[in-house]
């Protein structure tokens, strides 16, 4: 099967995240892909679903299909949605970090998704929870990103929806974690904090946010590939 896949996210186009994703696009065994990216000039985590506006947004476009948008991740799902007259599927991530429950609602890599959703097109948001004190081996988590999109893939996706995925924090002597399909925690953010001398300061560790029993911060923080099916309508 032939299919053209357009990758995003919120860390910019020259973060690691896409570029292992995009080499997790190579490994898809039943797809024959056209691999466009097109991804913010610029850092933009925790955007939400931020567009432009007004005025122009600038669009450098770069070797190997790659377009570089001075705009929000949103922004660039719209111009990818201009720019390939059809995309049957919108990728985004990998996200250096977890979006998970709460997070979704002020994730850039996730409203990138939440936008092709609204456009009907298929999508899905990659995220790596990241705990503290450890790095992501983005080799590894190219391998996970590969696997989960092979299932998610092959699946139908109704209209209205889009998958949230998230890789867990893992030593690398690890096994291989399972893809287990769960709902979005419904628990706030650490929401924990000092207010001195006039100034408000979170002090929560996301580590320890609240987690709903079986939902997918417990998935993930336990040790696995937490995947939710997220619903607009």
């Amino acid at each position: 099967m032939s299919a053209t896949l357009i990758l995003t996210n919120d860390d910019g186009i020259d973060a690691p995240g896409i570029k292992a994703l995009h080499r997790a696009t190579a490994k898809l065994s039943n797809i024959s892909a056209t691999v466009g990216i097109v991804a913010p000039d610029q850092h933009l985590s925790g955007c939400s679903h931020q567009i432009n506006r007004g005025g122009a947004i600038a669009v450098e476009q770069r070797p190997q299909q790659q377009y570089a948008v001075s705009g929000t991740p949103a922004d660039c799902t719209r111009v990818a949605h201009h720019v390939y007259p059809h995309i049957d599927w919108v990728l985004a991530g990998i996200n250096d970090g977890g979006n998970l429950g709460a997070d979704t609602y002020v994730s850039g890599t996730v409203a990138a998704v939440r936008e092709a959703t609204l456009l009907r097109i298929p999508a899905i948001a990659i995220s790596h929870y990241k705990s503290r004190g450890m790095s992501i081996n983005w080799d590894m988590a190219t391998q996970r990103a590969a696997r989960v999109l092979e299932v998610l893939m092959a699946k139908p996706l109704e209209s209205g929806k889009f998958w949230n995925v998230n890789l867990p924090a893992l030593d690398d002597s690890a096994p291989e974690p399972e893809i287990i399909i769960c709902s979005l925690c419904t628990q706030p953010l650490p929401t924990q904090a000092s207010f001195e001398a006039g100034n408000f300061r979170y002090t929560g560790a996301y580590q320890d946010r609240q987690r709903d029993s079986g939902a997918d911060v417990d998935i993930c923080f336990s040790g696995n590939i937490s995947v939710s099916k997220v619903s607009l309508w």
